[in-house]
């Protein structure tokens, strides 16, 4: 009997035109190191008295599917994660492009990803996934990744794949010496460790269904959160603290 190795496992991601509905092509191959994505529907324990000691036989409750991804951060696949993070992103340039991302869009995309494990012909399809937290730490060494959390609509799985022929791009991942720390302009020394969370606070649109899944996945008040720890050189930091100054960081 084949086992599931980790080694084999693929991924792959496309953009929906309609929410909940996996497109039927244009899907790429993802680079990742984890993911915890799936589907879970609880057991509720019956409340009813009088048929003795034992219970009655649990019912199903609501489907919730999420999860988290780890992936790296590189110069290609990197920006589906931006996108969904943040929307289109504004384009200018001929080839070398820049693609300016902002925060504070009134809508975000929606995603099919597709986790497959090919030795046990499973397949299993998350639809209307939606960006919730994109997440990510800097230090002076080791591998640069980043942690994208996801709510999904709903898992379906297959023995076969549904993503068809998937397009590939060339793999170009940034290391942490690649980085730098910047404030209003000016490089910022002394740093030691850096975290920075992006939240877009989903609202789960948690209407009455037949199949127990949700409606959609709503942008609440968006959330620029982190820490950075530092070496104590010099005051910069300690004196815009005291004043309550903002800062481009």
């Amino acid at each position: 009997m084949a086992r599931a190795q980790g080694a084999r496992a693929q991924m792959a991601l496309a953009f929906e035109t309609v929410y909940g509905t996996p497109p039927a092509g244009g899907f790429t191959k993802m680079p990742f190191a984890s993911t915890t994505l799936g589907s879970e529907q609880p057991l509720l324990n019956s409340e009813l008295l009088g048929y003795g000691r034992d219970p009655l036989a649990p019912i199903k409750d609501a489907v919730t599917a999420d999860g988290n991804v780890v992936l790296p951060i590189d110069a290609a696949t990197f920006g589906f994660w931006l996108k969904a993070a943040f929307g289109q992103p504004v384009t200018t340039g001929t080839g070398p492009w820049t693609h300016a991302f902002r925060s504070g869009g009134w809508t975000l995309p929606s995603l099919s990803i597709e986790t497959g494990m090919p030795e046990v012909a499973r397949f299993a399809m998350y639809s209307g996934c939606v960006l919730d937290t994109l997440n990510w730490q800097m230090q002076r060494s080791g591998l640069l990744t980043a942690t994208a959390s996801l709510v999904a609509q709903g898992e379906a799985v297959a023995s076969t794949s549904a993503a068809g022929a998937l397009a590939e791009l060339a793999l170009k991942r940034f290391g942490h010496f690649n980085g730098a720390i910047t404030r209003n302009g000016a490089s910022l020394g002394n740093i030691v460790s850096a975290e920075i969370t992006y939240a877009n606070s989903l609202d789960r649109i948690e209407t009455i269904r037949s199949d127990g899944r949700i409606d959609g996945a709503d942008p609440s008040i968006a959330a620029l959160t982190g820490k950075i720890e530092v070496r104590f050189a010099d005051q910069v930091l300690v004196n815009q603290a005291i004043a309550g100054d903002p800062c481009a960081l």
